[in-house]
Order: C-alpha cells, then structure tokens, then sequence
C-alpha cells in the first residue's frame, strides 16, 4: 500500500508532485476562506437542525456565516438534478447523454449555471431566515450575491484542481472542509473527556475513556473502508469466447453494497431541511413546533421518516443509475449471459433480485453510520461537537479511497512507461 506512494518523491515523478502541491496550495485558500465572514453578519448561535450537513461539508462556513457558507452544495444539487434529468426523464438531457464528449461538456456547463442559479436562490433565502425581517431586500440581495461569489468561485478552484492538480477538485474540496473540523473535535473530546484538576484514578479514567474515544472513532472508520470496498460480483460469459483462452479468467459485473453513495443521505436531508428554513422564513410559532416535534432528526418521528427516506432514495438512485432492464439487454445484444440464467426476462429478474437485497444492505448501512451521531449525543454528555460516524465521516473515506487509487494509478503507470522505454 505504501510502496507506490514512496515513488511519489522520486525524481521520476516531479510533475506529479507539483499536481499534489497544486492542489494542497488550494485547499489551503479554501481553509481561510472559511473564517472570512460576509461583512456585515454574525456567527449563527442557534441550532442548524438538518442544515448542519451543509455546514458539516463546508467546515463550519455556514456557522460563521462566511463567503463559502453554501460550498459547493449547490453544484451538488444541480448534479444530482442533471443525472436524474438524464434517466429517460427529459429526451433533451437523454440525447445529450448519448452524444459522448461533447454531451458531456453540454452537460456540466448546464449543471454549472444551474448550480449559481441554485446558489444565489439559497444564499437570499439563508439570508432573510437568518437577518429577519429586519434587513431590507438591497441588504438581502448583497449577501446573496456575495455568498453565489464564493460557490463561484470553489467551482472554479475546483475545476482548476481537476486540471492542474490530482482529480476530484470539487470532491477534495468537500473532504477539506469535513477534515479541517476534526482536530477540533479531537481536541473538545480530549478536554471533556480529561479533567485535570482531580485526583490520579480521576485523570487516569479520562485518558482511557479518550482512548476508548479514538478506539471506537477509528473501528467505525475501518467498518466504512470495509463496507465501501465490498462488492457483488456476478459472473458473465460471452458465447464467442472460453475462459480457457484467457487463463481461466472470468468476466463478471461488480455491484458495491452501497452502490448509491451518500447521495440518499443527502436527499433525505435537503428535503427535511426545507420545512426548517421555511419555519425561520415563515416565524410562525405554531409552525416552527410542528416541525421541531415532528420533522426533526433529534425526535423519534423525525428520525424514523429520516431513515424511511434514506431506504426509499437508496432504491431510487440505485435503480436509475445501473437500470436492470438496459443491463439485460445489453448483455443479451453482445452475446454475453450468466451461467445459469436466460439471456432477456430472467437476467433482468435475477440483476433485480440481486440489486434489492445489496441495497437493503447499503441503505442500512447508511441508516446506522447517519443515525450514529444522533444517538451519540443521546447517550454521552460530550459537547455537540464531538460526534462519531456520519455522512461527513463517510465523505471522507469514500473520496480518500478515490484519490488514492488514482494517485496510485498514476504511479504505477508512469513506473510501467519508465520500464517499457528503458527497453
């Protein structure tokens, strides 16, 4: 695992490395970024509710109510837009996705207007439920465009990184602002945890419950690279070939358990997110208890409709993305099959089959590693901000396995040119 990544400081690799720099260099603006407030504003003191998850992702720029207080969250509602819009939903964005490249660029240039549209709309929204009503419209507008300035421009930085850097800008991005809050947290579990002013078995006792602390932190961590590296792997032969002319290699189609990613989790809380902002708007007494009683993730109502939403979504975006009846039929039309099984009817019966029971497994797994940090802060008198589990947490994995098996990749194929010139 480390080998390939000592090759980094090689001097076969210095382009490489300046890509690395590249992008360290900006996700270090983005780190101060996020404590440069929009003038005029304040911290927000009160609870976010299910808007903690965009300020989980932004590293607390939300809570500080700085340029970068929306991040790159509305790039990513627009994204999640454009792909469902491309499931056979709307015949312009289907044929766009069928015209390769150039569809392709068509389509994020669309997701990108759509994102600073989305973006400007959350900011003046975020900025009359948090000012009240005491602002004017001018004052509202200012912030709105100054925080559409700041997605702007982490868009951008993000395209830059993804150019210029090692992958994945907008992804890095996300995983920096969720990071920068863990030395923090670390350091708020530590000071809770330790009390130094007690006698020796006291001080002792608080060192072990920190460790149990990282013990725990770290095994959850370990759980999730386990969960997201599991796969299903279904055999496939095709009738114009034998395994025996390929070394008994076989052929078969990976399905992960948590196929769906984050994006459930996420729908789940944009969409029990809205009636708390329209409860700020609004500053209706009666409404705003509704919604803390029955639409909050603290309640026992609203963590069940939070979970029922995460399977429902799971299914959802499971099913649109590899689309059981297109697989079969593709299949069938380059000659392949799973042995055992019909070409046609049966094939997208059995894929069916197979993508129901995985995604109960994903949507569960998900379920657990975002109702723990509820739970958590049921059960321990710790500070609200210090949580184990996730989405964050969940985040992070999934794009620092990503990145590394693209830097990895890279390493090992510049090695292969170097060995290949070499002869």
């Amino acid at each position: 695992m480390f080998k390939p990544m000592r090759e980094l400081f090689t001097s076969g690799n210095k382009d490489l490395r300046k890509r690395v720099y590249f992008t360290l260099a900006c996700l270090t603006v983005f780190i101060l970024g996020i404590s440069i407030r929009v003038p005029g504003t304040e911290d927000l003191t009160g609870k976010l509710g299910f808007l903690d998850l965009i300020n989980t992702i932004g590293g607390g720029a939300l809570q500080n109510f700085s340029i970068f207080a929306l991040g790159v969250m509305p790039y990513i509602t627009a994204s999640i837009i454009t792909q469902l819009l491309q499931m056979d939903i709307f015949p312009y964005f289907t044929e766009l996705r069928k015209q390769g490249h150039t569809g392709r660029q068509k389509i994020n240039q669309i997701t990108r207007y759509m994102g600073i549209a989305f973006a400007f709309i959350e900011g003046y929204a975020f900025a009359f439920a948090f000012m009240g009503k005491t602002g004017d419209p001018l004052r509202y507008m200012y912030i709105a465009t100054v925080l559409t300035a700041g997605t702007a421009f982490l868009l951008w930085m993000g395209d830059q990184m993804t150019q210029k850097g090692i992958g994945n800008g907008v992804s890095l991005i996300i995983m920096a602002g969720i990071i920068a809050r863990l030395p923090q947290m670390f350091i708020d579990a530590f000071t809770s945890l330790v009390v130094f002013e007690g006698t020796s078995q006291v001080i002792a006792l608080g060192i072990i419950k920190f460790i149990i602390f990282l013990v725990v932190y770290f095994g959850i961590i370990i759980g999730m690279i386990f969960v997201q590296e599991s796969e299903r792997r279904i055999p496939i032969q095709y009738a114009n070939k034998s395994t025996s002319a390929y070394g008994n290699a076989q052929s078969f189609m990976p399905i992960k358990i948590n196929t769906a990613g984050v994006i459930p989790v996420i729908f789940a809380s944009s969409l029990l997110a809205i009636p708390s902002v329209i409860a700020r708007v609004v500053n209706k007494d009666g409404f705003s208890l509704f919604v803390q009683k029955y639409l909050s993730y603290t309640t026992p109502v609203g963590f069940i409709l939070y979970v029922i939403l995460i399977f429902f979504f799971a299914y959802f975006y499971t099913f649109i993305q590899l689309k059981p009846e297109e697989f079969a039929k593709n299949l069938q039309d380059n000659g392949g099959y799973i042995p055992g099984i019909r070409p046609g009817e049966e094939t997208k019966q059995y894929v069916n089959r197979i993508l129901s029971r995985l995604t109960v497994l994903g949507a569960t797994f998900l379920s657990i590693i975002s109702g723990l940090p509820i739970l958590f802060s049921k059960i321990t008198s710790l500070p609200t901000s210090v949580t184990i589990g996730g989405t964050g947490l969940l985040i992070v994995v999934g794009v620092a396995l990503e990145t590394y098996k693209q830097l990895e990749g890279s390493i090992l194929t510049r090695s292969y040119k170097r060995g290949y010139s070499r002869r």
